[in-house]
């Protein structure tokens, strides 16, 4: 199993459980190094303090705090540690409110929360008394030098973690809202239909980074000393003139286009060489 990034107890009441975190999801992507370009050698980073006039070592680097131009006051690792809040190593709920009030705006990392062994029993109550409700539980954590609201929830019997932003980290953008249009009903109606011709199941398995794909064959590509072709880019789409017609068009277009992918058998998935697991 991959390593904790937090341990600690959740509360409830006077419930108390052990429990630990483990990173839900992460990005992942073709990484590229920064080379100097006649002799492709790896450059380095390094930190230069223009006072000394030379490079200077990690060991003599310290945080600091600009309280005024150009000035600042430094902040040791153990004085942070020593003003962390009891949410470091307490999760305390707070309340519970109604899942659906909850945007999705505020929703930052996710994480898988597991009990220890002594938590099991209460991890449990509390994971079965969320699944038969509507409401989720709002609890405080400390983590990565940072206090968080978050977000607990149920999630094939088990508990999910996500932190929050708070209110005023979530931006306003001007202008951002319903335009002021009115719109016709047969145009709405025609919306819908179009909405249902495209309705699927929720399948996360089905989308990929095709831009990632493609990045990994140019480098296969190069590797064998081959050309570097260009990728056919959708033609620029004029403004809608017509909405209705163009509503009707697409409806049109979709009509028959959605059929179920017939599934390769199994002697054909060997002959890949690779599983979808694998690749």
């Amino acid at each position: 199993m991959a390593a904790s990034v937090w341990s600690g107890y959740l509360t409830f009441g006077l419930i108390s459980m052990p429990v630990r975190l483990f990173s839900g999801a992460r990005s992942s992507g073709i990484s590229f190094n920064m080379l100097h370009r006649p002799d492709l050698q790896r450059v380095k980073q390094q930190y230069y303090c223009p006072a000394d006039n030379r490079v200077v070592e990690r060991s003599e680097i310290v945080k600091g705090y600009e309280f005024r131009k150009d000035e600042y006051v430094v902040v040791e690792p153990e004085e942070i540690k020593k003003i962390e809040p009891r949410t470091a190593k307490t999760m305390e709920i707070l309340e519970f409110v109604k899942a659906s009030e909850v945007d999705p705006v505020y929703f930052e990392s996710s994480y898988y929360m597991i009990p220890d062994e002594a938590g099991r029993r209460p991890y449990a109550l509390l994971t079965k008394a969320l699944e038969e409700s509507d409401y989720v539980a709002i609890a405080k954590l400390t983590m990565h030098n940072r206090e968080y609201t978050v977000f607990l929830r149920p999630h094939e019997g088990g508990m999910m973690l996500h932190t929050m932003y708070y209110a005023e980290e979530v931006r306003e953008v001007e202008g951002f809202g319903a335009p002021d249009v009115e719109l016709k009903d047969a145009e709405v109606k025609v919306a819908h239909q179009l909405i249902e011709a495209l309705a699927a199941e929720w399948d996360p398995e089905k989308y990929h980074d095709d831009f990632q794909e493609n990045l990994k064959k140019l480098i296969q590509t190069k590797l064998e000393g081959g050309k570097v072709v260009e990728i056919d880019k959708p033609k620029k789409m004029a403004p809608v003139v017509d909405l209705m017609a163009a509503l009707k068009q697409s409806l049109a277009e979709m009509e028959g286009k959605k059929k179920p992918a017939a599934k390769a058998p199994p002697e054909a998935a060997v002959a890949g060489g690779k599983s979808r697991r694998g690749r």
